[in-house]
């Protein structure tokens, strides 16, 4: 580790960290150790016709070298154990985080049943019907807007809308793809959205989108095709400009799902203060709050992606939500893609607010997993109880071994300054044993 020592020692003692061979002081055992060498072993006739002298040289030249083989081994012995102790610590951080997170998703769950009754849950199928009832009704009043015209076929009975080659690759209208668990948050998503892309027609295909609309050799429309056309067979004009979305031509969430999720939620990584936790207030992402039906939920596009990797994902990509406008302003440093609150507080992008009372107008139809609350409340509990547990067992865990980490360091600078006073004191030494075997 320290120059004159043996070579096999050598690769392996530099992996140690700290590694004291950085220190040019350590390269003088390599001279200290030649010298006494040459004293001891290569210049016996120096001391020829003084064998007391020589014997106590030669005695004192082993106990350097011994002592300085002892304090390299110790050295060798601290660095390898505050390498432990630093894998340690860090491995303990990560399960603590990875345990916080778990804690946190767990809680969210929790909360949407603090919200309603169990017995209100009970007719929750009554309530969502309710609910679509009235985000159809909302759409229906744009009536010269594509996303009326099309709720509007599809509604009547007779319509064979999924087979008409104008609206078979349709999808459906953003607002009716999802359903939040509040109408507080369904608002606020909306507003946030804004009606045009509210109203905006979801297509699977590019080919679907051609065919809502078509064009003359001038470039203006032509109303005899397209969505014009299907408007004027009812009577209806078309006169709104709306958006339609593609879904085969969004770029999808390129990360994970976070497992065993029946609502295949997006694994995104949580802001994080400079203490390691998640800003207080903090209550998920908004992509993760929308819920989609299961006929929706694991195929779309041709490629096999659903709609929160790719319609809602791109709608609403990393937008954070907070229980308050103060959270979310105390959080602003760890902000980078907008945010809500559900007081009503809205940040678009980072430096751009949104102030004044909210609108509402189409909104998300309102709805719940349907679980069987009683048992699965009771099961979320326990697991946050057992987690938080394994979690402040994984504190104190980290907490003793960052001491011990801190106690090693000490140990190790402690050594370090004995092996390089011993050092100085081995050179003069060294020094003047070869001033006594130089020829005279």
């Amino acid at each position: 580790m320290f120059g004159g020592g043996d070579q096999k020692r050598t690769s392996e003692d530099s992996e140690i960290s700290p590694q004291l061979p950085n220190n040019p002081r350590a390269m003088v055992i390599s001279n200290s150790s030649a010298a006494l060498d040459h004293a001891g072993q290569n210049s016996p006739h120096v001391f020829a016709g003084e064998d007391v002298q020589n014997g106590a040289l030669s005695q004192q030249a082993e106990s350097i070298l011994i002592h300085s083989k002892k304090l390299q081994d110790d050295l060798q012995e601290l660095g390898q154990k505050i390498k432990h102790h630093e894998d340690n610590v860090r491995y303990l951080a990560t399960q603590k985080i990875k345990l916080e997170e778990s804690i946190l998703d767990m809680t969210a769950t929790l909360e949407k049943y603090h919200k309603t009754s169990f017995s209100a849950i009970q007719n929750q199928d009554l309530d969502l019907t309710k609910s679509e009832q009235e985000t159809l009704g909302n759409i229906l009043k744009h009536e010269k807007s594509a996303a009326a015209l099309l709720c509007m076929i599809k509604s009547q009975p007779e319509s064979q809308a999924s087979d008409h080659p104008l609206t078979k690759d349709v999808l459906g209208i953003v607002a009716t793809l999802g359903k939040v668990d509040d109408d507080n948050l369904s608002r606020l998503l909306s507003e946030y959205l804004g009606l045009e892309t509210m109203l905006a027609v979801v297509c699977k295909t590019y080919e679907g989108v051609k065919a809502l609309e078509a064009y003359n050799k001038e470039g203006l429309i032509n109303k005899s095709l397209g969505l014009h056309a299907l408007a004027a067979s009812i009577g209806r004009s078309l006169d709104d400009p709306f958006l339609v979305i593609c879904l085969e031509r969004l770029r999808p969430y390129p990360g994970e799902f976070i497992a065993n999720d029946p609502q295949r939620r997006l694994d995104i990584l949580k802001p994080r203060i400079i203490s390691g936790e998640t800003p207080p207030g903090f209550l998920g992402f908004a992509v993760n709050m929308i819920n989609i039906d299961r006929t929706h939920l694991y195929y779309i596009t041709k490629s096999g992606f659903g709609l929160r990797e790719t319609l809602f994902y791109n709608l609403l990509s990393r937008l954070q939500v907070y229980r308050s406008r103060e959270d979310m302003l105390k959080a602003l440093p760890y902000i980078p893609d907008g945010a809500i609150s559900l007081d009503g507080g809205m940040i678009r992008s980072p430096g751009i607010f949104r102030l004044g009372p909210p609108r509402e107008d189409v909104k998300f139809p309102i709805g719940f997993e349907s679980l069987s609350l009683p048992d699965k409340y009771l099961e979320i509990k326990n697991q946050i109880k057992e987690t938080t547990w394994k979690k402040n067992r994984m504190v104190e865990d980290l907490h003793r071994e960052q001491s011990y980490l801190d106690h090693a360091k000490v140990n190790y600078e402690m050594k370090k300054q004995e092996f390089v006073k011993f050092l100085a004191e081995s050179s003069m030494y060294t020094a003047q044993v070869a001033r006594a075997s130089a020829p005279r």
